[in-house]
């Protein structure tokens, strides 16, 4: 994939470091949210199928990638972060995509400020999660917290883990290697994501496109049809790949966020 023409930049928040990857081009602005231990920079094959037609913006959220630690990861400070973003970049409205996490904090982004939301693509978010108090992504506190004096030192120590998360080790600027994530964070920011969300799904009217994985995702196909039943001007997409929809189907879901896009004004 190309990314010549990404841009890496930065915003200041309350003192601290929100980094995004701005992959240009004269089309409407999307804004790209990405889901727990991921960044925007996973959003490039994305971007390329997508240009010209649109620009797609994508930050790394709170906690994750360039961007700093933040004190806390409620739902309310995601969306400050995101409104921050949008008045950084002197976007009014612009349309809203996320996975998983990132999906989550879109629509609730778009039920609090429609005015500012176009369209909204939510890939593998739930409007209802955890509510029996179980944290899926508890494994993430058996991940070294600290650094390692090299990559290939810092990779051994994930053990089983190294396959899926050895492309998340970057080094820091002292020279040491680890995470581009802490795994507290991410334990808590799961926790904070939990809940009963189906006022915030319903609570917007702009066009939007559900998108659910078949094979082993996380968005039941009961669940999905509910969603797209409660939400008029919602439609619902499923492919045949599991909840890391466009890391595993990046064709099929590129080709199904196009299509939809195309018949979105702006």
């Amino acid at each position: 994939m190309n990314t010549d023409n990404a841009e890496r930049s930065a915003l200041t928040i309350d003192g601290r470091t929100l980094s995004y990857v701005d992959f240009g081009g004269p089309g409407r602005p999307l804004l790209a949210l990405h889901g727990h231990m991921s960044e925007g920079m996973s959003y490039a094959g994305l971007a390329a199928r997508l240009a010209p037609d649109w620009r797609v913006i994508a930050p790394d959220q709170r906690g994750h990638g360039d961007s700093d630690r933040a004190a806390e990861y409620t739902r309310e400070g995601y969306l400050a972060d995101l409104e921050a973003l949008m008045d950084h970049l002197g976007l009014r409205r612009a349309a809203l995509l996320g996975h998983s996490l990132g999906a989550i904090n879109a629509y609730q982004f778009a039920a609090r400020r429609p005015e500012r939301v176009t369209a909204l693509v939510n890939g593998e978010g739930c409007a209802e999660l955890g509510l029996d108090g179980s944290n899926p992504l508890a494994f993430v506190l058996n991940l070294p917290q600290d650094t390692g004096p090299s990559r290939e030192a810092f990779v051994a120590r994930l053990g089983p883990f190294a396959p899926f998360l050895a492309s998340a080790v970057r080094e820091r600027p002292d020279g040491t290697w680890g995470l581009r994530f802490h795994p507290q964070d991410i334990y808590e920011s799961e926790d904070q994501v939990h809940g009963d969300h189906w006022a915030d799904w319903t609570g917007s009217a702009c066009p939007a496109l559900l998108i659910r994985g078949t094979a082993g995702g996380v968005l039941s196909a009961e669940q999905a049809a509910r969603m797209t039943a409660r939400r008029p001007g919602t439609r619902l997409v499923e492919l045949s790949t599991d909840h890391f929809l466009y890391a595993n189907d990046l064709a099929g879901f590129s080709d199904a966020v196009r299509d939809f896009l195309a018949s979105v004004r702006s």
